[in-house]
């Protein structure tokens, strides 16, 4: 069997039981338990996860209740899913994981655990100068985390799809420099490999991409990832879909879009996104 007949076959999959509410060539979107859903999937299936999962902060927001407990009772919750995770991503997958303070350091070391030390990756920091919040007792709150986490040692990383320009007080980028056993190290013409802090606004009320959904992310973050850590016709999911903005970006890059919700005006939203994008 071609590798083209078997991603045809897993593409059709339906998910035992399961089918979505809203399906197309190039996405399916699933209004249930998240856990339920992956369980359902093959193993070895899906190309990139990301998850911009629960916090935890004790809020109830308008769309949804961010209340798992206490951290060890919120992690148990995420324990299983966090398996299932592991079990359906490709070993040539990545996996991003979107948190806080809240729940960070509980995370990493539950993923340590399942998806082993030695493959995590990087702690990416969307730093945030505009929103957030102001305080009076510490530092402002700016900064989300991203854990990102590979299945194996071999994963994506399109470098030349994400370089970002050299500093203009950069002397490497005017001439390279020149090691003291005189080899010649020139600068990359498309730029430098992005660092592991990432300055992106968070989305403006007022801002055109702004949709009703709380919490909604930047589709500059989403672009990032999916363009450093996919390719096209790769299949992305993200099990906690919220405000639909990973679909949008996996679908304008040329990427298939799984994704999950529990929540009505996610998945209501969500569709609409996706409706829109391929009817323009």
């Amino acid at each position: 069997m071609t590798e083209l007949n078997k991603f045809v076959i897993l593409w059709c999959f339906k998910g035992g039981i399961l089918e979505p509410y809203y399906k197309t060539d190039k996405c399916k979107l699933y209004k249930c338990d998240n856990l339920e859903l992956m369980k359902s999937l093959p193993g070895n299936y899906i190309d990139l996860i990301y998850c911009d999962i629960l916090y935890n902060t004790g809020k109830r927001f308008n769309d949804y209740d961010d209340n798992l407990g206490t951290p060890q009772e919120a992690i148990l919750w995420y324990k299983p899913r966090l398996i299932e995770m592991k079990r359906i991503l490709k070993n040539t997958g990545l996996i991003y994981m979107h948190c806080d303070f809240h729940l960070s350091h509980y995370i990493k070391i539950e993923m340590d655990e399942i998806f082993g030390y030695d493959n995590f990756i990087d702690e990416i920091i969307w730093y945030y100068d505009n929103g957030g919040g102001r305080s009076k007792t510490h530092p402002n709150k700016k900064h989300d985390n991203l854990l990102m986490y590979g299945k194996t040692i071999k994963f994506t990383y399109n470098l030349d799809d994400i370089r970002v320009p050299y500093k203009e007080t950069s002397g490497y980028a005017k001439g390279g420099i020149t090691s003291n056993s005189g080899k010649q190290y020139s600068p990359n013409e498309k730029g430098k490999n992005i660092d592991d802090v990432w300055l992106i606004p968070i989305v403006n009320p007022m801002s055109k991409e702004r949709n009703s959904y709380d919490t909604q992310k930047p589709i500059k973050l989403l672009n990032l990832i999916i363009k450093s850590s996919s390719n096209k016709s790769d299949i992305v999911a993200d099990f906690f879909m919220g405000s639909g903005t990973t679909g949008e970006a996996a679908l304008e890059l040329g990427r298939k879009f799984i994704g999950c919700d529990i929540g009505d005006k996610a998945c209501k939203i969500s569709q609409d996104r996706l409706e829109k994008l391929m009817n323009d």
